[in-house]
């Protein structure tokens, strides 16, 4: 099993859900979060006044899917989520070693 981690920008969250159920994946788990990276932000102005906004709100999708799966999955993710623009996100691959289904006790490829 492996665990994919995605960055991402909210907009695109249901493209990349529709995306990812194509190819079986059903569950995900989605964080809202903030954060920066190359971009550093951007300055907004409110009543007259300019501010500096040093994190962006992102979205974090994890995914945990068969690792036979992962090289296809990756290129669906970067077609679905992927603008071209600075800020599309980023994605992170590790390993599994053990998943637990907590209310049975199953274990391993059983519970994806």
């Amino acid at each position: 099993m492996t665990k994919i981690e995605a960055v991402i920008q909210p907009s695109r969250l249901e493209t990349l859900k529709n995306a990812f159920a194509v190819w079986g994946v059903e569950g995900l788990t989605v964080t809202e979060v903030k954060g920066y990276g190359r971009q550093r932000g951007h300055g907004e102005v409110y009543r007259g006044a300019e501010y500096a906004i040093d994190f962006r709100p992102k979205l974090k999708v994890e995914a945990v899917v068969p690792t036979s799966l992962v090289p296809r999955l990756l290129d669906v993710l970067q077609r679905a989520v992927g603008t071209g623009r600075i800020g599309d996100g980023k994605v992170f691959v590790m390993p599994v070693e053990e998943a637990i289904r907590v209310r049975t006790g199953e274990r391993g490829d059983a519970i994806l």
